[in-house]
Parts: C-alpha cells; structure tokens; sequence
C-alpha cells in the first residue's frame, strides 16, 4: 500500500509557526496593573472580551493546517491562501479592537512604573504571530494549487 501526501510547503509551515505563537501569545498577560507593595498585580490576556478572536483565529489556522491530511489523499477546496489571508485580516482586526479597548479603558495609562504596567508580553507575541500569518498567506500565493 502506497500513502501519497501532498507536501506541506514553506507557507503552511509558516502559518503553523505563527498560529503557535499566537497561542502562546493568548496565554501570556496582555496587560496588567499594580503589583506592588506585596499585592498581586491584576492582570488580563485574550480571553477577555474582543480578544478571544486572536485565539480563535490561532485554533482555526491549525485546523485549517491539517485538514488535507485528516481528509485523506482528496483534495480539499477550503485549504487555499484565501482563507488563511482571511483568517489573518480577522485576527489583526481583533487584536487592533482589544488594544483601542484597552487604550480606552485606560489600562495604557502610563503612569509611576511601579503602579502600572502595560508592556504584556502576549500583546507582542499576539503581534509576532499574526505577522508570520502574514508572511505565510504571502508565501502560499506563490505555491501551487494541488488538485
């Protein structure tokens, strides 16, 4: 019996390197304040509000990754550069409406260093992640269309 993949490409590995590190990205703080004086900092990451979008758009890229090798050798008209350029605009779109609603809320007040800390590390590697999404999206429209 001969197994006959297609392979998987430079741009679908890029993509599967940018959804991981915007799961990472999601899991790690996005903001946090106080901290200070002994009492533990509030804190917040993408499951609040808009950003669960990030996460969702970091799920469906690895779903959308190995789909092709769930559904056997046929090929599937939903894994095209497209979809992932969408899933891209998506994730930036959610990621730009959680910062101007943190922005808003005042949790980028930047006031004493000591009360106040907006530099979360999940904001830039949200960020990192949807920019390699990027990249990828530009590296598959340059691939072939297996059929």
């Amino acid at each position: 019996m001969t197994m006959m993949r297609r392979p998987v490409g430079r741009g679908r590995l890029l993509a599967v390197l940018g959804a991981l590190i915007i799961l990472v990205g999601c899991v790690l703080p996005w903001w946090q304040l106080g901290g200070g004086d002994g009492i533990p900092p509030i804190s917040g990451n993408a499951f609040e509000a808009i950003g669960i979008v990030v996460f969702v758009v970091g799920i469906v890229t690895l779903a959308l990754v190995t789909l092709p090798y769930a559904v056997g050798d046929r090929p599937t008209g939903i894994d095209r550069w497209l979809l992932y350029a969408f899933l891209a605009v998506v994730g930036w779109l959610g990621l730009g409406a959680r910062v101007l609603d943190l922005l808003l809320s005042g949790a980028f007040a930047f006031g004493e260093p000591a009360e106040v800390f907006t530099d979360g590390p999940g904001l830039w590697f949200a960020g990192l992640g949807l920019s390699i999404l990027a990249r990828a999206v530009y590296q598959m429209r340059g691939e072939p269309l297996y059929r």
